[in-house]
């Protein structure tokens, strides 16, 4: 799983999607990161058939919404998904949201299709550590990734401890909290001109010492291509401890324990 992806959240089917996810390719990225939700499935997959990179270097992520969730409704979520994008199997497919009641049945249908080669690897969305522990406590196979919102004013160090220590790899979803002032905070200005970055290159930067996967949306050439740039420098432990210290443990998407499903 690469260390960084393109998100498309919003991203338009069709022609803005195709574009981005073609130029994040041209760039360099090899994880795309979708969901049945986000109605680009068709569009991601056309850009990957048509990028001319064979199928086995990229990363496709998917994941089943919430009114699909249940065992055999999950499995025919999947192959809808995997029709759209045109693919024989997915790299990863996640669960969105922990739907109560239901995200357990869910799972199996989940590891139904890991077992059956549909899916190289499983995981989940938005689950804090009791849905974790309620999950592993009966389950088959365990979730390998555990993608949640994550950045500096929601730094989730109790949650990355437990995937740490369970072996489940964390990915930050809105690790730039667009739609925030984040990136205009003193901190990140002043970071960026110490190691001539700029303040998103910073953050993602930060996200990736932390041992987390990082996937910032985009559907902009300049910054996708600006957001790949992180891997020629490193941050001093003194730097990433001023940007953790910045957690207020604030949300700007549900929490997944007041969702309204």
């Amino acid at each position: 799983m690469p260390w960084l992806g393109l998100g498309v959240y919003k991203a338009q089917d069709g022609d803005e999607v195709e574009r981005a996810v073609k130029t994040a390719i041209q760039v360099g990225y090899r994880s795309i990161d979708t969901a049945a939700m986000y109605q680009n499935e068709t569009g991601v997959g056309k850009a990957v058939k048509e990028s001319g990179v064979p199928r086995d270097q990229i990363f496709i992520t998917t994941k089943v919404w919430n009114s699909d969730q249940g065992y055999d409704s999950t499995l025919r979520a999947f192959e809808t998904s995997r029709k759209k994008l045109g693919l024989d199997y997915l790299d990863l497919y996640l669960i969105h949201w922990p739907v109560k009641g239901k995200y357990k049945e869910t799972w199996r249908a989940i590891e139904k299709i890991c077992k059956d080669g549909l899916a190289r690897a499983i995981g989940v969305c938005n689950f804090h550590v009791h849905h974790l522990q309620d999950l592993i406590s009966d389950c088959e196979i365990k979730p390998m990734v555990n993608q949640v919102e994550l950045h500096p004013m929601l730094t989730q160090k109790e949650l990355l401890q437990f995937c740490k220590s369970e072996g489940i790899q964390m990915e930050a979803w809105a690790p730039l909290m667009r739609g925030g002032d984040m990136l205009q905070q003193p901190i990140f200005v002043e970071l960026a001109k110490k190691y001539n970055k700029t303040p998103a290159q910073i953050i993602l930067r930060w996200d990736l010492q932390n041992g987390v996967v990082t996937i910032p949306k985009s559907v902009t050439e300049h910054r996708i291509r600006e957001n790949a740039d992180i891997f020629d420098f490193a941050l001093s432990a003194e730097d990433m401890a001023k940007i953790d210290a910045m957690n207020q443990n604030k949300r700007l998407g549900p929490d997944p324990d007041h969702f309204n499903f």
